[in-house]
């Protein structure tokens, strides 16, 4: 499987002709949903799905599934497949868990809205979530800044999931300064395999 990392917390998953899309969000390139039959939404917040790249990429290719939280999938119209906590399901061929539920905190219980993390043959991405799963994760994608991440509580997710390898994601809010701050204490503290993918490059996993 090869992973490839567009802007924030979008990622791009292809095995053969299989190529999955999580959170094509406004801070992504276009390009992420060139060919690709599935897409995996964790929550409706913009940096994590522009309505318009996704439309003009179903438009393009009338097959092209999206699965969401169910209050996301029915404002987003016909063809969306809702996705509940809990549930095992196909996306672009690959085996894929929904987890978690809710989005992280940011104070005063906002911003309080559904948030999935999904489980993708081994490749853990959370959304806006520090949550661990029960299952045992190859690859993590940890978020790095936003207003609800916390450097320690990353550091703690990471140790937490103790996955074989991890990568960040969600760090459009960093400059060069705040994301080398962020990947030395990951690589110093996180307890696993950790490297940054520079954007639009691919690791096979």
């Amino acid at each position: 499987m090869r992973l490839t990392k567009y802007g924030h917390a979008c990622v791009r998953l292809e095995d053969g002709d299989r190529v999955l899309v999580i959170d094509p969000g406004t801070y992504s390139e276009a390009e992420s949903l060139a060919g690709a039959t599935a897409v995996l939404i964790t929550h409706e917040h913009a940096d994590h799905i522009d309505v318009d790249k996704l439309k003009a990429a179903r438009d393009g290719n009338p097959a092209l599934t999206v699965h969401t939280h169910p209050a996301l999938a029915a404002s987003l119209g016909d063809g969306v497949i809702p996705v509940e906590v809990g549930d095992t399901f196909s996306a672009a061929g690959f085996t894929v868990r929904a987890v978690g539920g809710e989005h992280a905190e940011i104070i005063d219980g906002l911003p309080g809205c559904p948030n999935l993390g999904f489980l993708v043959d081994g490749v853990y991405h959370p959304g806006d979530s520090y949550f661990v799963p029960a299952e045992s994760v190859d690859t993590l994608l940890v978020p790095a800044s936003g207003p609800w991440a916390k450097l320690g509580e990353a550091i703690d997710f990471a140790r937490a999931v103790r996955p074989t390898r991890a990568f960040p994601i969600h760090d459009a809010h960093f400059g060069d300064i705040g994301l080398d701050s962020f990947d030395w204490w990951l690589e110093t503290k996180g307890g696993t395999d950790y490297a940054r993918v520079p954007l639009g490059e691919s690791v096979d996993l």
